[in-house]
């Protein structure tokens, strides 16, 4: 929004060209824009040239001082920044700023600090542009990388360079291929609890140790081809044909996360559909328990803590067999409420349920409820018809509350376990093969769904949990269904058992034994989660080092041909289909390129002919491992040396798990790309490739920059620059316009650059305005107008220290009055605490309460207050402070310098100021010692002449005291 800066004028806000003003020619070394400008050049030259932010490491080319390894280690990491044509605008920084503060505080403070950058640079955005404009997606992510790196450099951030890089670096996914292929050659044993080498799995089979599961032949007997279906049914990364995310017009198969509530694409809004394809997968799911289990061991905020327990959703419960039909199949449901059996009336499956086709018959049986038949001639007829009507809806809308209940009777009658009873089979929407078994045991006088469905379908209901009120045993009499853990089960007597009389939770553990032992249930542990889909129908993203021989078996290419990089094709695009059209199948841009495709390889038997895998890796992939390659990025050997690795990764005390120290990024990953990361570090972890079970052992979530967002009558943004403010309403080109708070873009026209404010007022007042505008958690708008606060705290601390007009130092070399000290040390002592916890708003705020102090103080600054104000400042304006420490007569740099310590004696006041109420109102401050007690306070206050004469010989009911600071007297 358009305004006038006339403070910042005054002040010399100055920009980096034009003729000197009168001011700044009188003052020709006034901390300007300009000034700013060419400090914040040099030393960024300088920084880069002297390696002031190389991080040693204990071996390897980026071995260094041994007296700097010995120090204790900080590695810190800010989540990877994709890199955007549109550039950086003043929200995107913030995380980085608050990352680089906290790096530098900690090398102050005595730490080896790691902290670097690179770029997550595969994608669709830059496959998009490709499409649109025939550039290739590394011509325009490269050119994309080097404009984010110079607008980050201007910001002043002290990244090693020498660890920096980006995922789409063939040097970089040669080792996202490797740690797939060591995803794919495992498998997880369920009694180790841990991840294997296939091989093991293999020598196990081949030794008759382990069954070949459901079949009768030994390994030796079976073909290569079975052999490779077995083996698939146990890798922790496998092919299968699966219900996918199917998004015709985006052409790609999309993972459950990137699929919104209302079942259509996050990107582009396309229509989801369920459709069978073959795709990749990871078995994420099992490793449910650890990832549930580990997260009590890291440093993050619970709410991410319960965002991911919720997603992966653990559920203790048993699984137990229906009988159904004449074939001896069998419908298994799991349940958490397994003490409810007997009051189980009717079966629901899920629409795509594989056993609906073999216990349709040809006839509805004799005596069926017109209400179940949905109005049609054969059972077949009625399912086909509603299988079509659930697959065009989402599972968040099969899931919602709808108030119409919608299924279908199968025709065919399941067993009841424990009573014997045939109850009826269903099809429903309400139930999903997403989750559990597909199939459940409907219990409607106890659960609120099946009540619904049992009402519109006129099914039996029958209590079997005793209800605690009033409203009788007879579920037709009820509103709703009654559910409690803490009544008594009824009605439950069988032939073979009774749980009548037992509390739920006694009752749940007699029938999973009973279950368990009769071998027709099993108690269970079920989760959410599911398998993590792997595949996309892209261009630009990793190939999977895979290719299948002419029998389609899949074979991994050994180390040696990886890299396997991306080929050369004419059109970026995958096919696109009608948004609307769920009978498509993918078309991938790679499978166009049928030289790459088709190879003759020697894969350790001689030559033969393969055919390469044409789906790439999902954008997550190169996320996944990335804090690895930092620690060791020019390793073409190994993923990461394993001294380097434990070095700084490794578990110590407090962090038992390992991982990164401090983990800054948005909230918006809580579940994919965290669960993702840490799922790939226990697999390395089991396998022993990694000291480290988890990769980020705290985690912070910094809030987003907001702005004013200003639309048109018709809703339009409009250009907020150009927007004017009259009498507290808005307008742009003479017509009225609204505000509103939102996110800050390139598409809400609202966006500022960081160019825009370095180039007005420096880099350094940038960095501190956006410290200084909140908590870093909390969300906050950006003004414009209030950034030249920052800038004039510059100006007056560079006037403390520099004569404007001659640019050489005014301290004083003398020693500092009793206020100044306090001053000073109260000052360190606080923003040392602050900065320690990231709470850089109030260690500024403190800065400047001691930079107001030594302004008004009479004379010049003594030195040593001078040296200890710039020392305070560095880590969040490090140009200025690195200018103001030389010209104090230093040598070295300030990066580097000892953070300055509080002296006690003078941190501690000699007296404080306790507040005397009476009737809750003030009527005297007294100033008193800090540690006197409760008594001696109590008689202080109450001798003084101000209280005596408030009360005015009233009595004294009662008198609290909160030594040092608060006396309240209630008066009778």
């Amino acid at each position: 929004m358009s305004e006038t800066n006339s403070s910042a004028t005054a002040e010399g806000a100055g920009g980096a060209g034009g003729a000197p003003s009168a001011a700044e020619a009188a003052a020709p070394h006034r901390y300007t824009a300009a000034l700013a400008a060419r400090i914040e050049a040099r030393w960024q030259d300088f920084w880069d040239a002297d390696g002031t932010y190389e991080a040693p490491n204990p071996s390897g080319d980026l071995a260094g001082d041994p007296a700097v390894v010995e120090r204790p280690k900080k590695f810190i990491m800010d989540m990877f920044p994709y890199p955007s044509g549109a550039g950086l605008h003043v929200g995107h920084p913030l995380g980085y700023i608050a990352t680089d503060v906290f790096a530098r505080f900690q090398r102050m403070t005595g730490h080896n600090v790691l902290h670097s950058l690179g770029f997550d640079a595969f994608g669709l955005p830059a496959e998009q542009y490709a499409v649109q404009t025939g550039t290739h997606p590394r011509v325009s992510t490269e050119a994309n990388i080097e404009n984010m790196k110079a607008q980050l450099r201007a910001l002043g951030l002290g990244h090693d360079k020498r660890r920096s890089f980006a995922t789409i670096d063939p040097d970089y996914y040669k080792w996202t291929q490797w740690i797939f292929l060591q995803i794919f050659n495992s498998w997880y044993d369920d009694e180790a609890k841990k991840a294997r080498p296939i091989a093991d799995l293999i020598a196990q089979f081949e030794s008759g140790e382990r069954a070949v599961p459901g079949s009768t032949r030994a390994w030796h007997a079976l073909d290569a081809k079975e052999r490779a279906d077995v083996l698939s049914g146990f890798r922790l990364a496998y092919a299968s044909d699966a219900p996918v995310n199917w998004c015709p017009g985006l052409g790609t198969v999309l993972a459950n996360e990137e699929v919104t509530a209302d079942g259509r694409s996050e990107r582009g809004n396309f229509p989801v559909f369920k459709s069978k394809l073959r795709q990749w997968n990871m078995r994420i799911t099992a490793y449910a328990d650890r990832l549930i289990d580990d997260l009590d061991a890291l440093d993050w905020p619970e709410a991410i803590k319960l965002q991911q327990r919720n997603w992966i959703g653990r559920s203790e419960g048993a699984r137990v067999d229906f009988p159904v039909g004449s074939e001896g199949d069998r419908i298994t449901v799991f349940t958490t409420r397994q003490d409810t059996l007997f009051g189980a009336t009717y079966m629901v499956l899920a629409p795509e349920h594989e056993l609906v086709d073999g216990i349709v018959p040809a006839a509805w049986p004799e005596g069926t409820h017109d209400v179940w038949t949905g109005g049609h001639a054969t059972p077949a007829e009625a399912v086909a018809k509603y299988r079509a009507f659930a697959a065009a809806k989402s599972d968040v809308e099969r899931q919602a509350d709808a108030k119409e209940k919608t299924g279908v009777f199968t025709g065919a009658y399941a067993t009841n376990p424990v009573s014997g009873e045939q109850v009826p089979v269903f099809i429903a929407d309400y139930v999903l093969m997403g989750y559990g078994t597909g199939a459940i045991m409907a219990v409607p006088a106890h659960d609120s769904r099946d009540f619904a469905f049992a009402r519109a379908f006129e099914l039996p209901m029958r209590c079997v949990v005793e209800p605690s009120d009033d409203r009788g045993t007879d579920p037709a009499t009820w509103d709703d269904s009654f559910d409690s853990y803490e009544a008594k089960i009824i009605g439950s007597t069988g032939a073979r058992i009774s749980l009548d009389g037992l509390v739920v939770v006694e009752a749940k553990t007699r029938i999973t034994e009973w279950l368990e032992r009769e071998g027709i249930g099993r108690g269970t542990v079920n989760f959410r989660l599911r398998d993590w889909l792997f595949s996309r129908q892209r261009y630009w993203g990793e190939p999977f080092p895979i290719v299948y021989d002419e029998d389609g078996v899949a074979h991994a290419l050994p180390e040696s041909m990886l890299p396997l990089e991306l080929p050369e094709v004419d059109d970026y695009s995958p096919r696109t289909f009608d948004p609307d059209d769920a009978d498509t199948q993918p078309e991938t841009p790679l499978s166009r390129n049928g030289e790459w495709v088709h190879v003759t390889l020697d894969l350790g038997d001689g030559p033969k002919k393969y055919r390469r895998e044409t789906n790439t890796m999902p954008n997550w992939a190169g996320s996944c491992w990335y804090e690895l390659r930092y620690l060791d990025p020019h390793n073409d050997r190994q993923l990461v040396a394993p001294d380097i690795e434990q070095y700084w990764m490794g578990p110590r005390e407090g962090q038992p798990t390992g991982g990164v120290d401090l983990y800054v990024g948005g909230a918006e990953h809580a579940v994919l790309h965290l669960l993702y990361a840490r799922f790939w570090s226990k697999v390395l972890f089991d396998l022993g490739h990694i000291s480290s079970a988890e990769p980020f052992h705290k985690l912070f979530n910094q809030g987003m920059i907001q702005a004013y967002v200003y639309r048109d009558s018709r809703g339009f943004p409009v250009p907020a620059a150009e927007v004017e403010e009259r009498d507290g309403k808005f307008f742009f080109a003479g017509e009225q316009v609204k505000r509103e708070l939102g996110k800050m873009g390139k598409s809400l026209k609202n966006a500022v650059t960081p160019d825009e404010i370095c180039e007005e007022y420096g880099a350094d007042t940038l960095r501190l305005y956006e410290m200084a505008m909140g908590p870093l958690d909390v969300s906050r708008p950006w003004d414009t107008r209030a950034v030249v606060g920052q800038y004039r705290l510059l100006q007056r601390m560079w006037r403390l220290i520099v004569d404007e007009a001659t640019g050489e130092p005014t301290v004083a070399d003398t020693a500092p009055d009793e206020n100044t000290l306090r001053a000073l040390h109260k000052a360190i002592d606080g923003v040392r605490q602050d900065l320690d916890g990231m709470r850089f708003n109030t260690a500024i705020a403190k800065i400047t309460e001691l930079n107001n102090h030594l302004t008004k103080a009479a004379g010049p600054v003594p030195r040593s207050v001078a040296e200890g104000l710039v020392l305070l400042i560095a880590p969040l304006a490090p140009h200025v402070a690195e200018e103001l420490w030389r010209k104090l007569g230093h040598t070295d740099s300030v990066v580097h310098q000892d953070f300055p310590v509080a002296d006690p004696a003078y941190v501690v006041d000699d007296t404080v100021t306790c507040v005397v109420q009476i009737k809750g109102k003030v009527k005297a401050r007294l100033e008193v010692a800090p540690g006197i007690s409760d008594e001696e306070l109590e008689k202080v206050a109450l001798g003084d002449e101000r209280v005596v004469a408030a009360l005015a010989g009233a009595g004294i009911r009662k008198v609290v005291v909160r030594a040092p600071k608060l006396v309240n007297i209630v008066p009778v």
